[in-house]
């Protein structure tokens, strides 16, 4: 997909992205193409890197910005309308784009993610009336510490997080990881497809594993009662506050889960973690358990803050998405538009966290829609 500067006529810009994405299958008739798709996904990610938050807006920012691309590719034909565009991003390939974009992460991070945390969101304004059709739901896998959005899965709407998740980690690269999940994901076939990529698990637990919850439920219940004498522990216990609020979490690690493994056979089950949160907030103590099982034989001081990391994608995935990108209020609905947006909206987030500038996320956005070439040096990251 990608052509060579000189080929192209234009100024031979760096545009890094672009090479990850030559592969990308365009589908529409060739002789039929005015716009061609390496312009087309140039375009858009810098009019979203710029503030765009749709077709109409990445236009717009094409007719007006039409020197700048220039810089880049030639653009003979100028930006393509806003119809256009949403045409070629229902009918793009969102399996294809996501690959891709994985393939560009990867290269992007240079060294592995250390905690990788999947989760879902769902982009609530993307139902159709028409047709009933629910609102997108998306799986992400999120590199807590580096906090890079490593790729993304859209849920298929008469299936569920299950079955997107081992979609998302087949096409990522986890070895060395740990991989942390929310219950949703506690299935024995998601274990052991992680640990079969070499890396490691912590999954919550709750009602949905029946059995290995009740179970675990007895061997926490019955250890708590004998101060965890009969079995070997390890723990650790952080405190933090802010504005009057007061949260300490104390970690236990049963490491003997022998009798659990008799009774389930867990893909390389080596551990249950049990955190205690007492939370003290406006004069009010709130009190909270909950329940992990991992692949891991690590103490409790290490595991601990890999559990507290898995909070990252929803500080800072879910609530910059829904903040700054205002994906709760976007209105893409058609085909695959939202999952190839969403993707975009991803990359966009990923180059300004990669930015070397020390501003926040929102004054990254704000100086890309004014300084062309602060933008321009962005996608050349």
């Amino acid at each position: 997909m990608e052509r060579s500067a000189t080929d192209s006529g234009a100024l031979g810009e760096s545009v890094v992205f672009l090479h990850h994405f030559r592969d990308m299958p365009d589908h529409r008739q060739a002789g039929k193409v005015v716009y061609p798709l390496d312009e087309v996904l140039l375009l858009s990610l810098l009019a979203v890197l710029a503030g765009a938050d749709g077709f109409t807006d990445i236009a717009r920012f094409g007719a007006k910005k039409i020197d700048l691309l220039r810089r880049f590719r030639p653009f003979v034909d100028g930006a393509p309308p806003h119809d256009t565009l949403g045409d070629i991003f229902a009918t793009l390939d969102a399996g294809a784009f996501q690959r891709c974009f994985v393939n560009w992460v990867a290269a992007l991070t240079k060294t592995p993610a250390e905690v990788v945390a999947i989760d879902g969101k769902t982009l609530r304004r993307s139902y159709q009336k028409k047709g009933s059709k629910q609102p997108i739901h998306m799986v992400s896998a999120f590199a807590a510490r580096q906090r890079l959005v490593l790729g993304q899965v859209k849920v298929n709407e008469k299936s569920n997080e299950i079955v997107a998740i081992p979609a998302l980690l087949d096409m990522l690269a986890i070895e060395g990881a740990v991989v942390t999940i929310d219950a949703m994901g506690c299935q024995r076939a998601i274990a052991k497809q992680i640990k079969d990529k070499k890396a490691d698990y912590i999954i919550a637990l709750k009602g949905n594993q029946g059995t290995l919850l009740e179970d675990v439920e007895i061997l926490v219940g019955e250890q708590k009662a004998n101060g965890f004498r009969d079995t070997e522990v390890s723990r650790h216990e952080t405190v933090d506050g802010d504005h009057g609020r007061v949260e300490t979490r104390n970690y236990t690690m049963i490491h003997d889960v022998a009798w659990l493994q008799e009774r389930h056979n867990w893909p390389g089950l080596q551990g249950v973690v049990i955190v205690d949160s007492e939370r003290f907030i406006d004069g009010k103590t709130q009190r909270e358990t909950r329940l992990y099982i991992t692949s891991l034989v690590l103490l409790a001081n290490l595991v601990g803050p890999m559990i507290r990391n898995h909070w990252a994608i929803e500080n800072s995935l879910h609530w910059i998405m829904d903040m700054m990108f205002r994906d709760d209020e976007c209105r893409i609905r058609t085909d695959n538009a939202p999952a190839n947006f969403t993707t975009l909206r991803h990359m966009a987030q990923n180059l300004y966290r990669k930015s070397p500038a020390k501003d926040s996320m929102r004054l990254k956005r704000k100086t890309a829609a004014w300084d062309d070439d602060y933008l321009a040096s962005l996608i050349a990251a």
